[in-house]
């Protein structure tokens, strides 16, 4: 379960707070040593980002709030493809960000270097970081298409 958490502290580093996620690369041993002032200083950058994102964007009227969503629709693919319960959420989550850093890394849209920082910090976490077992592309397109977050058919 701290492990998992440790995947929603990551993506508040990657959507919105570079510095974070540079703590949590420094600091990954401390929080899963349990140090309390390690992990009452991640918890309170995740509440303050999260807070700021939600007051931006109350009713969800623009993309802001959408950000929150990194890594969750690959995500809740596996989660669906798994069992819920299967894996934690925030394992799915982590998977998933991994996953969306990849396609995004391949668009050009973001560094190799920046993927493979996303990939270790995982790593460090002990989250997992491969889709399960006989998962595939198809699986994916398929779970993926009935997500909450498709619109008019688009993802």
């Amino acid at each position: 379960e701290l492990a998992s958490g440790f995947s929603e502290i990551i993506k508040y580093g990657l959507i919105r707070d570079a510095p974070l996620f540079e703590w949590l690369e420094v600091n990954m041993d401390k929080l899963l040593a349990r140090d309390a002032e390690a992990i009452a200083y991640a918890v309170e950058r995740s509440c303050i980002n999260k807070a700021e994102v939600v007051a931006a964007d109350e009713r969800e009227t623009n993309d802001i709030r959408a950000t929150l969503n990194l890594g969750h629709t690959f995500g809740h693919a596996i989660e669906n493809f798994a069992g819920y319960g299967v894996w934690l959420h925030g394992e799915a989550v982590a998977t998933g960000t991994i996953m969306a850093a990849d396609l995004s890394c391949r668009m050009g849209w973001i560094e190799e270097d920046l993927y493979k920082r996303i990939v270790a910090i995982m790593e460090k976490s002990k989250l997992p970081t491969k889709v399960p077992e006989g998962m595939t592309a198809a699986d994916f397109m398929e779970l993926m298409s009935v997500d909450k977050k498709v619109a008019a058919g688009k993802l």
